[in-house]
């Protein structure tokens, strides 16, 4: 294969996974939950086989699947985008980053403090829009910055951007990114500026996400040692800490993504052009908004034919997810451990069902295989059953 473009739809999960309820996950189906929406029209994915996959329910099956198919395992002990996107491209993680269920301790918030010259407000699990609704007018009276967590490894700095500018944020994060390593190594630390009054605050596309970095080779990594192009879309380059890109690009929304993927489409390289698609998740899954998330899915599933018309015959696409995040789960607002799918479209792919996969990383060892480089990683490649 010459080009490979793999998609992911950031918190697509289809189906709760055994060890779900040790997440504090039970009953969760991001899928199942959107398709109770009246919104909800995927006809090209379901075309490729998204309701053929196993332990899908909710959807129709086809007698003739125009891709091949999957139900992907995560093998590792999470939940988040970092490690999930890790273990697409090849590297499986047996033991969990550090979650803050009680907010961060002094050894990690003294030195940020003094680092930064500002106080920190919150300190808390917070949703991301009521923790600056809460201490939005108190920072922007003290200068103090709202520092909050998830249920996932994430150390957020929200901050009104007549305050502290975005690239003085980005700095902020850079000093709390070099104190959070070792048993502090949170996944990522993420930049949140918003803008607006109080009692109409709003975040804004200024995000920016600093991440640990992989503990060895990616698919990324060895795709750009080996010459050959290593594209990232969206996220990819944040959630990689910016190792293994040859080129990226980052997004202001789903419908930017899809035209940045339309441009790469566009041009001759022979590689990988890696997409994330985080409103799934950022707008729509953690905002518990079900008929949001399905109207995201119908819009994806309407473009992705623009897509494959600009594929040559060396060309696939691969669409996946890398965790849940149920709009319909009431218990929390957090990420929901599920399996994901895989459809894989392309001139040379067979329409075969790949039942369920022991890993994410099978993902990175098949693109390994098509692109003809070298990668040491637990997944299994699927290249020869596709193609």
């Amino acid at each position: 294969m010459k080009r490979v473009f793999l998609i992911v739809l950031d918190s697509f999960g289809i189906g709760q996974m055994p060890d779900a309820p040790a997440f504090g996950d039970v009953n969760v189906n991001t899928l199942a939950s959107c398709a109770k929406s009246e919104h909800l029209h995927i006809p090209n994915m379901i075309a490729a086989g998204l309701g053929n996959i196993d332990g899908v329910t909710c959807l129709p099956k086809v007698e003739s699947p125009t891709g091949a198919y999957a139900r992907l395992t995560e093998r590792s002990m999470g939940k988040d985008t970092t490690i999930g996107h890790w273990e697409i491209a090849g590297i499986v993680s047996p033991d969990p980053l550090p979650t803050y269920p009680n907010g961060f301790p002094e050894e990690v918030l003294a030195p940020f403090r003094a680092a930064t010259g500002r106080g920190v407000l919150a300190n808390a699990p917070w949703s991301g829009t009521a923790v600056i609704d809460k201490y939005g007018e108190e920072h922007m009276k003290t200068g103090d910055l709202i520092v909050y967590t998830s249920a996932d490894s994430v150390f957020q700095i929200a901050a009104h951007e007549d305050i502290v500018p975005p690239e003085q944020l980005y700095e902020y994060c850079r000093i709390a990114r070099k104190i959070l390593q070792g048993k502090h190594g949170v996944g990522r630390v993420i930049a949140r500026p918003f803008i607006g009054t109080p009692g109409n605050f709003k975040r804004t596309a200024n995000r920016h996400d600093f991440s640990l970095e992989p503990s060895s080779d990616t698919l990324l990594d060895v795709l750009k040692k080996a010459g050959k192009a290593s594209i990232g879309v969206g996220k990819i380059y944040d959630i990689f800490a910016g190792r293994g890109t040859t080129d990226h690009v980052y997004n202001q929304s789903n419908a930017n993504g899809m035209e940045h993927t339309l441009h790469y489409a566009d041009q001759d390289f022979n590689g990988l052009c890696f997409v994330n698609l985080v409103d799934f998740d950022m707008n729509f899954g953690h905002r518990r908004d079900i008929d949001g998330y399905a109207k995201a899915l119908s819009e994806f599933d309407a473009w992705l034919p623009s897509l494959l018309n600009k594929l040559g015959d060396e060309d696939l696409v691969m669409i996946t997810a890398d965790h849940g995040c149920d709009p319909g789960y009431a218990a929390t607002t957090d990420h929901t451990r599920e399996y994901v799918p895989l459809l894989i479209l392309g001139k040379q792919v067979k329409p075969v069902n790949l039942g369920t996969r022991d890993s994410f990383a099978d993902i990175a060892a098949t693109v390994a295989d098509m692109l003809d480089i070298s990668l040491d990683t637990p997944g299994e490649s699927f290249a020869e059953v596709i193609l």
